[in-house]
């Protein structure tokens, strides 16, 4: 496929480059780039003065810190309802000054998909109107545009087929333009990888408003945007995906456990000996609120497994008897209705509503772990863990096609090597919102309390648990700019957390496809020039 590009992008881009060269430093007009948006028929924007504005901006924020009257606010909302529009919209922000922020879902643990760090004048382009789903069952693939959710896709799969599956996450509000970009771990990557394994093409509209496939971007930007983090690259229109075979029927389980600090602490420790090693077929992670009034402490095992109960029963009684799992803990059903269930939504149609319910204000970080925690130590964490606020800690188990798959086959470098990856997650409502710095500066003490116990040189993080406390890019103009400091900076914060050696043909691929920075945040890849 050769890249394309209207007539009408023609006249944009020209106009573009007159805008440049005559007033690039210059303060953005939300006026010029909605009228910029009339003329070439794009319809579907708000402005702050517009009746549908703040309906259309909160609705995907899923973390209420950034309602807070001191974010900046986007001069402009754009939804797209197609390709064209939304090159239009790439278009016409450059050719007014703004910078570009791209929302599938709104999940961005910092925000990063709706916000501007030092005030920037920038618009949002939300893709939730490019939701469109076409799966094959004959060919096992799937065409998805960026703006559905995971609960879309997997609720077009479920009517296609019984026996497919895709390898994603398990909240379904989440937009595929975000999970994608950033790797995607889900309840089937012991078995086929991450989501972004599973890419097999995409369209990509990069910062000069041409459409790109697979072909026609080069393997190397192919490459980055399957888990090189959102918003660096252009924006991601469609994602082909391979879909996964899987049983008619598979088993799931939520088992719940209560007891003293020393009991729950002894299941995770030994948790960490079998989540990572059982058969690729099983996924087993540890869910634990923070915070216990009554001396106790909960935990909840979370399973699913591609087999029957039997095999399940079979299986975890020998490598996890002290779990105790008994057949009436477990569930048969298909795979679309598992995902339903962890999910938290009540049917399976009900994957398809992307509200987000209720939301709160949230801080999260993660870490990876390569040695199991000695269990004397593990008490003392489950003892640190149950008297903090109200919150959570998340273990996701490796092993199986994760340790397998290169390090390098995509930007995401946590494979071999890892027993499972852990994300703290501290929220609030509007009652406590005095105590926000108390529960942030909480969750800052725990992560630095874990150091010793987890990955180091450098110390590992999820891309797609966003932590700014890792450092950020100070970008003061709308596109951004870059250096040789900057470069080196992040790779040294953040981007070695995130992307260890694979950092450095991150920077290769965006001052290949952007290298005037124009898709830029506090995290986005750097461009060499």
């Amino acid at each position: 496929m050769s890249p394309t590009i209207s007539p009408v992008l023609v006249f944009l881009l020209l106009s573009l480059h007159q805008s440049i060269c005559s007033s690039a430093h210059d303060a953005a007009s939300a006026s010029s780039f909605s009228s910029c948006l009339a003329i070439h028929g794009v319809s579907n924007f708000s402005l702050p003065a517009s009746p549908s504005y703040n309906t259309t901006l909160n609705f995907s924020i899923r973390n209420l810190r950034f309602t807070l009257p001191d974010v900046t606010r986007p001069a402009a909302i754009v939804l797209p309802g197609s390709k064209e529009d939304l090159q239009r919209a790439i278009l016409c922000a450059r050719n007014s000054s703004l910078a570009i922020r791209v929302r599938s879902g709104g999940h961005s643990y910092e925000g990063l998909s709706y916000t501007t760090e030092n005030h920037v004048p920038f618009v949002v382009i939300d893709l939730m109107n490019l939701n469109r789903v076409r799966v094959d069952s004959v060919s096992a693939t799937t065409w998805a545009e960026a703006g559905a959710t995971l609960g879309e896709l997997y609720y077009a799969v479920g009517q296609s087929s019984r026996s497919l599956a895709f390898s994603g996450g398990s909240c379904s509000t989440i937009g595929l333009g975000g999970v994608i970009s950033g790797g995607g771990f889900g309840l089937l990557s012991r078995k086929f990888g991450l989501a972004a394994d599973n890419v097999l093409d995409a369209v990509l509209v990069d910062p000069n408003g041409r459409v790109l496939d697979r072909s026609s971007m080069g393997e190397d930007v192919f490459w980055a945007i399957r888990g090189g983090g959102g918003g660096s690259w252009g924006v991601v229109y469609a994602w082909k995906l391979r879909l996964v075979p899987v049983p008619h029927n598979i088993t799931m389980f939520i088992i719940d456990r209560t007891g003293p600090v020393e009991y729950i602490a002894g299941l995770v420790h030994w948790w960490q000996h079998v989540g990572p090693n059982l058969p690729d077929e099983f996924y087993l992670s540890v869910y634990f609120p923070t915070g216990s009034s009554d001396g106790n402490v909960s935990i909840s095992f979370e399973g699913q497994v591609l087999g029957t109960k039997q095999q399940t029963l079979s299986v975890l009684s020998q490598s996890f008897p002290m779990l105790g799992v008994t057949e009436s803990d477990l569930s048969e059903m298909s795979w679309v209705e598992s995902t339903a269930k962890f999910a938290n939504v009540g049917t399976v149609s009900d994957l398809s509503n992307r509200s987000p319910g209720t939301n709160s204000y949230t801080k999260s970080k993660s870490d990876y772990v390569r040695a199991p925690i000695s269990r004397h130590d593990m008490v003392e964490i489950v003892r640190y863990l149950s008297a903090g606020p109200s919150g959570s800690i998340i273990l996701d188990p490796y092993g199986g096609a994760m340790a397998r798959i290169k390090s390098n086959a995509t930007p995401f470098p946590h494979r071999a090597g890892i027993l499972y990856s852990i994300q703290y997650t501290v929220y609030w409502g509007q009652s406590d919102q005095a105590r926000a710095n108390e529960y942030i500066i909480w969750l800052r003490s725990l992560y630095t309390y874990m150091t010793p116990h987890v990955s180091k040189d450098p110390r590992g993080a999820y891309v797609n648990y966003l932590d700014l406390d890792l450092g950020a890019n100070n970008w003061t103009h709308p596109m951004g700019g870059s250096s040789m400091e900057a470069m080196a900076r992040a790779r040294s914060s953040w981007g070695a957390a995130y992307f260890r050696n694979n950092f450095n043909r991150l920077v290769s691929a965006k001052t290949t496809i952007d290298p005037s920075n124009v898709f830029n945040n506090a995290q986005s890849i750097p461009p060499l020039y």
